[in-house]
């Protein structure tokens, strides 16, 4: 059994509402999805697939590579097939591996009661093979295979990811009330910046959206930031392959385009020393003017048309809804008197808040913040009298 030489199903799975930005970069890399689902994209593909894909991808959570997919009415049936497969061409003997699952079946009442017969399986498969089991753990940190069972339908992957790519290894100090990288990414992708001209991010807090522009504008993918993978571990994974799409991702680096200019302002010391901080590890420190004062005070470059983007806090978690709505007012007037041929964009978790902005969206495109139902809100922000 040659893993690595063969193609199977791949699953790219993502957070919901993320699927549409996770298929325009999947598209953009050269490949052409079979299926597109609310949680995520499948094609067809090979490992070294999956490692261009883990590399590059913004959007997403997991690269799941199948491995086999049959069927399974309880968990006996499950620990039956999965004790017949060839284990020792998929985990290396002395290594280590984890389960993780996705299971709707009606005999299972605990997820973890289905981890636990996957990793029976696997262990005895090798006991019955006469090889010393490997170690298993709850730690992403070496092989990792994915049991996806809905019904008497199972399937088996192996997560070529391991530990999310949601998160892009750059936040060590993440501030208050974060946005999840790959939520970040997606936005931008859902937005109309060309990346060409001023990326400008009031109220920046720990300095993601920002950064995520300024690794946008830079061609800079999450893979230059990580070093750890769950293909890394398995059963003949060639180093070349890896070393060689490092490198081609390491030559599309560019510098910023000379009419790029990216702020980020914050009224809080601690936050602009916090996103300086994240953006000296993401690489893009440089590229980006951190300045300390209230939004309003934000000096966007005059004449130019670019991008004014907000996240603001949403009432629920952070500050009272009725201070809150002197703000969210005070940001549609900022909007207003300030970024006169500007894009504006607020992200926002809380609809009754925006009515305070005060302008009409021309855009209102959904996203969930963690279990957070949210709108990016979009705004033509005139410079005169609007054309027809």
């Amino acid at each position: 059994m040659q893993l690595f030489s063969g193609t199977s199903n791949i699953i790219i799975t993502c957070s919901n509402r993320l699927s549409a930005y996770l298929l325009m970069e999947v598209e953009a890399l050269g490949f052409k999805p079979a299926r597109v689902f609310k949680t995520g994209v499948a094609l067809n593909g090979s490992l070294s697939d999956c490692i261009w894909l883990n590399l590059n991808l913004r959007c997403a959570s997991q690269v799941l590579f199948s491995l086999e997919l049959f069927k399974a009415g309880n968990a006996t049936q499950l620990y039956d097939h999965l004790l017949i497969y060839p284990w020792e061409n998929i985990i290396p003997l002395g290594g280590y591996f984890s389960i993780s699952s996705n299971v709707n079946n009606e005999t299972i009442t605990n997820n973890l009661f289905a981890n636990v017969k996957v990793k029976d399986a696997i262990a005895d498969r090798f006991r019955n093979k006469g090889f010393e089991r490997p170690d298993s753990g709850p730690e992403l940190n070496g092989v990792v295979i994915h049991l996806y069972w809905m019904g008497d339908e199972a399937e088996i992957f192996l997560d070529t990811s391991g530990e999310t790519l949601s998160k892009h290894g750059y936040r060590k100090i993440p501030g208050k009330a974060p946005m999840l990288e790959s939520l970040a990414a997606a936005t931008l992708l859902a937005g109309k910046w060309d990346r060409n001209s001023p990326f400008i991010n009031p109220m920046c807090g720990s300095g993601t959206l920002a950064i995520e522009a300024a690794l946008l504008a830079t061609r800079r993918v999450p893979g230059l930031l990580r070093s750890n993978y769950s293909f890394m571990h398995v059963c003949g994974y060639d180093e070349q392959i890896y070393n060689e799409l490092y490198k081609k991702i390491e030559q599309q680096v560019t510098g910023l385009p000379g009419t790029v200019k990216i702020l980020a302002t914050d009224i809080s010391t601690d936050a602009i020393s916090i996103s300086k901080i994240n953006a000296g590890i993401a690489g893009v420190e440089q590229y980006i003017q951190f300045e300390e004062c209230d939004f309003e005070d934000t000096d966007l470059p005059p004449g130019e048309e670019g991008v004014v983007y907000f996240n603001p806090e949403y009432g629920d978690r952070l500050g009272e809804e009725v201070v809150l709505q002197a703000t969210y007012k005070r940001m549609g007037d900022f909007l207003k008197q300030k970024c006169k041929g500007y894009l504006g964009y607020i992200f926002t978790g809380n609809l009754e808040l925006a009515k305070k902005i005060g302008l009409k969206p021309k855009r209102r495109i959904e996203f969930f913040n963690g279990k957070i139902d949210c709108r990016l809100l979009e705004y033509e922000l005139y410079s005169g009298s609007r054309e027809k």
